[in-house]
C-alpha cells in the first residue's frame, strides 16, 4: 500500500458501539504541530475512561484509541506500546487492522496519558492488575495481543497469568529475556531526577529514535513530537522513576516456555536497540510459535514498516 494510501485510511471514525463511558482527551498545545496524517488522526481518536482496579481505592483515568468493526467470532487486537512510549506508537499500524478487525490501543498504567495516581508503585503487577481491568471492564472476550518492546513483555506477563483471555500472541522485537542490570540500584535521589532528565533530553531522544530505525529518515520531526507528548504528563518523571525501580520485566526470561498462546515473533532484521539474538530464543522458547524476519528494518518495525507487519499479523490471526 503506498504512503498516501496509509494517510487516507486514518480517516476512519472511531467505532461508536464502545460500550465504555469515555471522553475525549486534550493534549496539549505542542500537539497542534503535528504534520502526519496518521498522527493526527490518532491525536484525535484518543478517548479516556475510568477504570476501577482491586488495588486503588480509586478509578484510574485510562486512556486508549479503538477503531474498527468486529464481531463475536473474530477476536479483538489490543495493541500494547513499549517503554516510555504512548498510543502514538501505533499511529501507522492501527489503521492498517481496523479495516479488518475491531482493534484496540491502550496506554499502560504509568505510561502515555493514563494518568499516573498518587501511590502507586508502577510495578509490573499494577501494569499487569490495570490491563485485566481495561480488558474485563471494555472488551471481556479472548483476544489477540500485539506488544512491541516493552509492551510485548507486559503482553507476555498477561498471557502467562489470564491464558484464557490471550487466543493468539504476536511480539514485535519483544523485550522478555533481560535480567536485572544496574539501573535499580542508581535510582536514588538525586540520580533518579538526573536519569529522567537525561530522558527527557530532546537530543537523547531523537538519538534513541534514530538507533530504533534502519531508514533514519522515518526519525522526523513528526515522529519526534509523537514520542515526547507523554512528558507534559503529570507525574512523568515519578512513575518513570518507580518502574525502573520495580525491576521491570527483568523476571520473565525463565517464565516465557511456559506461554501458551500461539505466538507470531516478528523483528527487524536491523535492531540496534534489542539486537537480533532475543528473536531466536522466543522461537525456541515458545511450543508454538513463528518467527519472521523483516529485513531493512530497525526496531520498530510497526512505524517503519507498518503495512507489512498488518500484513503478517492479519493472516496470522485468521
Amino acid at each position: 500500500m503506498a504512503y498516501d494510501e496509509l494517510q487516507t485510511l486514518c480517516s476512519l471514525d472511531v467505532n461508536s458501539s464502545i460500550q465504555l463511558s469515555a471522553s475525549p482527551v486534550q493534549l496539549s498545545a505542542t500537539a497542534q504541530t503535528l504534520t502526519e496524517a496518521t498522527s493526527i488522526s490518532l491525536a484525535d481518536a484518543i478517548l479516556q475512561t475510568a477504570i476501577s482496579t482491586p488495588f486503588y481505592p480509586d478509578s484510574i483515568p485510562t486512556t486508549f484509541v479503538q477503531q474498527g468493526e468486529g464481531s463475536e467470532k473474530a477476536a479483538p487486537i489490543l495493541l500494547l506500546h513499549g517503554f516510555d512510549s504512548s498510543v502514538f506508537e501505533f499511529r501507522r499500524l492501527l489503521p492498517l487492522l481496523a479495516p479488518h478487525r475491531e482493534a484496540w490501543a491502550l496506554d499502560l498504567l504509568g505510561f502515555g496519558f493514563t494518568e499516573r495516581m498518587a501511590g502507586l508503585t508502577f510495578s509490573p503487577d499494577e501494569i499487569r492488575q490495570h490491563l485485566y481491568a481495561f480488558w474485563e471492564q471494555a472488551i471481556a472476550r479472548p483476544l489477540v495481543l500485539v506488544g512491541a518492546s516493552m509492551g510485548g513483555a507486559a503482553a507476555i506477563d498477561f498471557a502467562l497469568r489470564y491464558p484464557q483471555a490471550v487466543e493468539r500472541l504476536v511480539l514485535l522485537d519483544s523485550a522478555g529475556f533481560a535480567k536485572g542490570g544496574p539501573e535499580t540500584k542508581v535510582m536514588v535521589p538525586p540520580l533518579d531526577w538526573i536519569a529522567t532528565e537525561i530522558l527527557r533530553n530532546s537530543w537523547v531522544r531523537n538519538r534513541i529514535s534514530q538507533l530504533a530505525y534502519c531508514d533514519r529518515t522515518f526519525s522526523s520531526a513528526d515522529a519526534a513530537t509523537c514520542a515526547a507528548l507523554h512528558l507534559e504528563c503529570e507525574g512523568w518523571r515519578r512513575a518513570t522513576i518507580a518502574f525502573t525501580k520495580s525491576g521491570g520485566y527483568t523476571f520473565l526470561a525463565d517464565r516465557i516456555r511456559e506461554v501458551k498462546s500461539k505466538t507470531l515473533v516478528v523483528w527487524g532484521e536491523d535492531d540496534q536497540i534489542l539486537g537480533t539474538k532475543d528473536a531466536e530464543k522466543f522461537e525456541q522458547a515458545i511450543a508454538d510459535c513463528q518467527l519472521v524476519w523483516i529485513p531493512k528494518c530497525g526496531h520498530v518495525p510497526h512505524l517503519e514498516t507498518p503495512q507489512r507487519t498488518a500484513d503478517l499479523i492479519l493472516p496470522f490471526i485468521r
